[in-house]
Parts: C-alpha cells; structure tokens; sequence
C-alpha cells in the first residue's frame, strides 16, 4: 500500500470514528450512479420501485414532484436508463411515494402506487398496468388521513406499504408535517370497493418523536412485518407493522443514533446472507451518505459500512435486492437529488459488504 493509500485510509477512519460511529470495521464504499432519472419540473422527492413480474429489466422507478406552487406537483414514471414513461400532474403537494403488490381489488390482485397528497390531506392510490407499466388513478371517495386534526397536524408526508402475510390485507403507514410525542405515525387499511376504487379505514396512531425536526420517511420491511422511520434529529425508530402482534404497541428499537452530520432521510431493506441490512439516509450537500447497519431490530447503533456519494440533499430512497438486469445485477439503490430535481440509480455494491 502506497504512503497515499495509507493516509486516505487513516482519514477515512479518523471521520467515521469522529462521526460518533465508533466501529472500527465500517466500510467506507465510494459509489456513483449508473443511471440518472430526467428531472422532475420542480421538486423531486421520493422514489418507489416497482419490480416488473414478467420482466425485471423493465422494472420502473415511480417518484414524487412536490411541485413549486398548489396543485403544481406530479408522479413521474422512470424507466431503468431513467427516461420519463408517464406524467401525472396537477396534485397538490405530493410529498412520498410507495409501491405494493398484490391488494385484491374484486379478486384480482393488483399492483399499487400510492402518494401522499400533502395539501389534499389524503392520499392518492394507483394501479400498476402489469403488462405497459402505466399507473391509472383508482383513489376512492374516502382517502383522507389524519381526521379532526388542523394545521401541519394534518398533512401527510411520508408512506409505507405493508401486506401483511397471514391474510394479505395491506396497510398504508403515514406520517405527516407535525405531531404529538406520542402517536405520531397513522397506519390505514386500503380498503377496495366493489366499482374497483379503494378507500382507507383507520386502523391507529403509533409512534414515538423526539420533538426535534419532523418525521418524513418510512418504510416496512414485510419479511419482518417492521415499520421503521426517520425521527430527523434523533434516530431510526423501529415498531412492529402488524397491529394485531404483541408488543405491537411498544418501540421494538432505535438505530442510527450518533454519527450523522445532516438530517436522517430515506430509509430501505437490503436482504444479504439471511440478514436484511437496513439503509439509512445522512442527508448532506454535495454529498449525502447511507449508512447500513444489520438488523433494524437487533443491530447496536454502529454501522457496518457507509456508501459515500455525491448526490445533492437526499430525502427518499429505495433498494431492492432483486437482480434488475445487466446494469444492476445485484440490485438498486435509487436516491433522491435535490440540486438535480432528479433521481439516481445505483448497482447495489453487495459484493463490497
């Protein structure tokens, strides 16, 4: 090893221990995006993978324009080389996007995307077209979120989807502008009407909040039926997604405590080697990093490894860890960049963990 080598190594690990990451075997992993989405018109934000069942290489990633004034927002569909597939305008504010698979509408099951529509206070519910990749709006008449609260109370920003395994119901998880330290998060049945719309039912409030920053970002991992999310000035909170499990009611876990230099953004599920790695969002200028750690209910608060890039302010991410074609053979990390108003696509580096 050269005498460079040697001092970029010893910087790498000086910054990762005085981030509060006090691991001496996280990995410092430099990536850059194989792909980069069109911009959005004005405000990119989150990003969503839909998984095409009869073709991965033509899987398409779904993201938020939060848009510049009311009703002003949009959902973009990109392709996997990032072109623009589909535009649908003129919502209001759509902050967070995410896809599930399988809702039984009139006893079919269908893919879904659903939104939070920020301004609207609902949400926004779309089925995927299997076979041309195109959403078509199926919102019923009831999708409002958060009822009887005012003000930031109650506008949705974040979502998750959950389908939970023992009887395929899917819940929507949301969380919004601001909240009380206590029930923070509402989680929602997708509840389909026979002319084909779906409409949702209250189901709870849950989750804890710091009180500091806001909660935006959420995500489920259904293997482990776990909801986690982004309190930005605090940390990683962990619940159980089932609201009939035990302890349902508790916080099973906080990760992501120390270390970050932004807010804590988007977060995903990686599975590797019977693990599901968690990847979780620094969101920083000219340079965002997603810290992994293995297990988002047992892990300590240090991370294995870091992925160092140069994307612009992230918010929301996506991973998966299907393989998606040559330029992703080991799965995607799709970012959002802000100073871009786009979205990036990683080859997920499994090979480096």
């Amino acid at each position: 090893m050269t005498n460079s080598a040697v001092a970029k190594t010893s910087i790498s690990l000086l910054f990762l221990l005085s981030a509060g990451n006090i691991c001496a075997d996280t990995k410092a992993i430099k990536i850059a995006p194989a792909v980069q989405t069109e911009a959005v018109a004005h405000d990119a934000d989150d990003p969503a993978i839909w998984i095409n069942p009869s073709d991965a290489s033509k899987s398409l990633i779904i993201g938020t324009d939060k848009g510049k004034d009311a009703a002003k927002g949009g959902i973009y569909v990109f392709d996997l080389d990032g072109k623009t597939r589909q535009k649908i305008l003129n919502l209001d504010r759509p902050n967070n996007v995410d896809v599930e698979y399988g809702l039984k509408i009139n006893g079919e099951e269908t893919d879904i995307a659903v939104a939070t529509e920020r301004n609207k206070k609902r949400l926004v519910i779309f089925k995927i077209d299997k076979k041309q990749g195109t959403l078509t709006d199926i919102t019923g008449g009831d999708t409002s979120v958060f009822k009887g609260e005012t003000g930031p109370a109650s506008e949705p920003m974040g979502i998750a989807l959950y389908r939970r395994p023992s009887d395929g119901s899917v819940y929507a998880f949301v969380s919004r502008k601001t909240g009380p330290k206590s029930g923070y998060l509402g989680q929602y049945r997708l509840a389909p009407a026979a002319n084909g719309k779906v409409n949702l039912e209250m189901v709870r409030v849950l989750g804890n909040w710091s009180g500091g920053g806001e909660i935006e970002s959420i995500a489920v991992d259904d293997k482990a039926s776990l909801v986690v999310y982004s309190d930005e000035g605090f940390g990683y909170r962990v619940w159980k997604a089932d609201p009939d499990a035990p302890g349902a009611d508790k916080e099973v876990n906080v990760i992501g405590k120390a270390g970050w230099k932004g807010d804590r953004e988007g977060v995903g599920f990686y599975p590797l080697g019977g693990k599901t790695l968690s990847v979780c969002t620094d969101q920083i200028t000219g340079g965002s990093k997603y810290y992994i750690f293995e297990s988002a209910e047992k892990s300590a608060d240090a991370p294995i490894a870091v992925l160092e890039t140069t994307a612009d302010e992230t918010d929301g991410i996506e991973v998966t860890a299907r393989p998606l074609g040559p330029k992703f053979p080991n799965g995607l990390l799709v970012v959002m960049n802000s100073s871009g108003r786009n979205f990036w696509l990683f080859a997920f580096p499994s090979g480096s963990l």
